[in-house]
């Protein structure tokens, strides 16, 4: 279906509401409402929501929100869904293009941050940082050293998913001369590293295997019991892809039985819910999808969403448009 053109004949400061279906920052908020009317749809009832769906041109989400088809069809004149995020398995795109809906995400500019929390949990883990903080502060130093840890640098790091955050953990894992080998649906001729297009090989080679890949239908569970086991009780799981790549419940059994060295995780199958299992484990490091979060990533983010959101609304193609 053709796109919905974005041209409003409006004037400026009056370009009509827009629809915050999820949670974005506040330097968002700010900047947006020079010009419009926001929205939250979750402070709408059901009645008022019928009333005003018709009005909503313009959707606003985040990375971690579900779009569904319904929603896209509860809202007869969206033109627009502008996702605050890279990830946006979330949203049913095809049922966007269907109704000739636009999407719109933020990638780029994120990809740095994400690269150096994948290297910082890989460290921390692999050091057990956090858990040498609580030894020391419980006191049991005293009583003697801290466990022995696994060394990082000149370790082999398996990257599953080799796009721009794939890439950037490479450029960062040359500094600690590990040897890189990457697993994704295709080669890529542009990276010197070996390709490897097995999985299970990429995790029996790798000491540390790093999940970089977006969610949706053709990852969900990607990394599983026979990947956890291939990896092994000396090998290291990252993940800052999608909780969804990882098979939660094989990885607790893996990471209980001690067939997994261990794990650093800022992405969960179910956020914020974070099952109990991988809460409070010496090899286990847990943070609450931070990836991205820096003030001057999110500002770069916010930034992106406006430029979009304008881009549209003068009739311009988008800046980083989503393709279906």
């Amino acid at each position: 279906m053709t796109p919905n053109t974005g041209a409003l004949p409006l004037e400026e400061g009056h370009r009509g509401p827009l629809l915050q279906h999820a949670p974005v920052p506040d330097m968002l908020l700010e900047a947006l409402r020079q010009d419009h009317e926001i929205v939250d749809f979750y402070a709408l009832s059901p009645a008022d929501f019928e009333a005003r769906a018709p009005e909503f041109r313009i959707l606003l989400t985040n990375g971690e929100d579900t779009v569904s088809r319904e929603r896209i069809q509860s809202l007869p004149n969206l033109a627009l869904i502008a996702n605050f995020g890279v990830g946006y398995d979330g949203i049913d795109v095809l049922a966007a293009a269907d109704h000739g809906v636009q999407v719109s995400n933020t990638p780029e500019v994120l990809t740095e941050d994400v690269a150096d929390l994948a290297m910082g949990l890989l460290l921390s883990v692999s050091r057990q940082i956090p858990a040498a903080q609580r030894f020391l502060e419980s006191g049991a130093w005293s009583k003697g050293g801290f466990a022995w840890t696994h060394k990082v640098s000149g370790s082999r790091l398996g990257i599953v998913g080799m796009g721009r955050i794939g890439e950037a953990i490479g450029r960062r894992a040359a500094a600690f001369h590990m040897p890189v080998r990457y697993y994704s649906r295709q080669p890529k001729p542009s990276v010197d590293y070996e390709f490897e297009p097995s999985l299970v090989e990429l995790a029996t080679w790798a000491d540390a295997l790093v999940i970089c890949v977006p969610g949706g239908a053709a990852t969900k569970d990607l990394v599983n019991a026979e990947i956890l086991r291939a990896l092994g009780p000396h090998g290291f799981l990252i993940n800052v892809g999608r909780g969804s790549v990882v098979d939660e419940a094989a990885l607790i059994k893996a990471l209980h039985a001690g067939e997994l060295g261990g794990a650093g995780l800022d992405v969960f199958a179910n956020e914020p819910h974070v099952p109990a299992q991988l809460q409070n484990l010496p090899n286990v490091v847990i943070t609450p999808h931070i990836g991205s979060a820096t003030w001057q990533t999110r500002e770069a983010m916010s930034q992106l969403v406006v430029a979009n959101i304008r881009a549209f609304e003068e009739g311009r193609p988008l800046v980083t448009p989503v393709g279906h």
